[in-house]
């Protein structure tokens, strides 16, 4: 009795390849070490710190999609939060990164021009800046602040000018990083001159 050799042949269904994964775990591990830079940006709220961590994310977010972008953020914030145990900061923080990250994204994967990363990075910074007001009422008060009597006499002063100041410069550093790391991390396919073509 003649024996056949069966040849059984995989198909990798996984989405994500491993450049990308690898690239993934990259960016979540300098968001997660970003998170830990303390800058203040306003003299009369320096309790509000910046830190860079949503640039990773975002730069994962034009490469590989609004997915990715809003995995690695989320996925930063945990780690940090294990780290410091603040998970109510946390979830603050997660509220305005995804605002931020996949508006940004989804609209730059409709428009692959830098005219459409600009839009997307406005819309980004508009809709995470009114999400922060969200999550200050809302989160803040019910952890945090105890009455929203605390909290709204700092919303125009500090908290609105701090979150358009932190979401603004984060548009700036993607905009740089994105540009100069784009087309080592973004398929052949898609690369031109140092950005994603259309």
């Amino acid at each position: 009795m003649s024996e056949q050799s069966t040849h059984i042949q995989f198909k990798n269904t996984n989405k994500w390849d491993t450049k990308q994964l690898v690239t993934m775990a990259l960016m979540c591990a300098i968001a997660t070490l970003f998170m830990f830079v303390q800058i203040p940006l306003l003299p009369a709220a320096p309790f509000l710190t910046y830190d860079p961590s949503f640039v990773p994310a975002m730069v994962v977010g034009f490469a590989y999609g609004a997915g990715p972008g809003a995995a690695v953020g989320a996925l930063a914030i945990v780690i940090h939060a294990l780290i410091t145990g603040d998970w109510v900061g946390a979830l603050m923080n997660l509220v305005a990164a995804l605002l931020f990250i996949l508006p940004a994204a989804i609209l730059y994967k409709k428009m692959h021009t830098y005219k459409g990363a600009i839009i997307g990075l406005v819309l980004g910074v508009v809709l995470a800046t009114l999400g922060s007001i969200v999550a200050n009422l809302t989160i803040g008060v019910w952890f945090w602040y105890g009455s929203a009597d605390v909290i709204l006499p700092l919303m125009i002063p500090a908290v609105i000018p701090f979150n358009l100041l932190k979401t603004i410069l984060n548009s700036v550093l993607t905009l740089v990083v994105y540009k100069a790391v784009s087309n080592l991390i973004t398929p052949k396919k898609k690369q031109v001159k140092g950005r994603v073509s259309e």
